[in-house]
């Protein structure tokens, strides 16, 4: 007797515990800080309401070394407390809103070596995902560098790279997880 196939598990559902945390979006603060914030969207360009972001990323000298904090517990009560939002972590996971937004505080990025246009590394869990996605954020001072570093990708994909800046020190950018402007998705596997 042979049993049909199992449907493959996708990304999810995600547990409570760790995941997010408290000031998970504060990878850094400060007169420096900026905030880059946006939407997870899904094909139809409907807000995905329960996706999780991760944002990796170096400091703005290139230093891949965060300070650690993420989950730090009060001293008394031994309940998270999260990060105190003064030392550069280089590490944020927070989960999209009722309304599919997402927002981080943290510093520009600077090149992680010599040569490198500097960046924000994505990975975006979301439902309906088998695995969960990479993608990069640039700031628009860096688009000429983001076109020379892809010479062969339309200025139209490109696009789905780049942040757009709203105002001083605060940057949108848009996650659309398929269909029309997709984002551009990296293979890390």
């Amino acid at each position: 007797m042979s049993l049909p196939p199992t449907p493959a598990q996708t990304v999810g559902p995600f547990f409570g515990y760790a995941l997010p945390f408290t000031g998970g979006g504060d990878i850094a603060e400060g007169p420096e800080s900026i905030t880059v914030h946006g939407l997870v969207l899904d094909g139809a360009g409907d807000p995905v309401p329960d996706a999780l972001v991760e944002i990796w990323q170096a400091d703005r000298d290139g230093s891949l070394t965060g300070a650690p904090g993420s989950l730090r517990h009060d001293q008394v009560t031994g309940e998270v407390i999260g990060r105190h939002g003064l030392d550069f972590t280089g590490f944020g996971r927070v989960p999209t809103d009722a309304d599919g937004h997402w927002a981080v505080r943290t510093v520009a990025p600077g090149p992680h070596r010599p040569g490198a246009t500097p960046y924000l590394a994505v990975a975006v869990f979301a439902r309906g995902l088998l695995h969960h996605l990479h993608t990069r954020i640039y700031l628009p001072d860096h688009a000429d560098a983001l076109r020379a570093d892809f010479p062969d990708t339309g200025a139209d994909r490109l696009a789905t790279l780049l942040a757009t800046r709203e105002r001083d020190r605060r940057y949108r950018f848009d996650i659309r997880l398929q269909g029309d402007r997709e984002t551009i998705f990296v293979d890390l596997r």
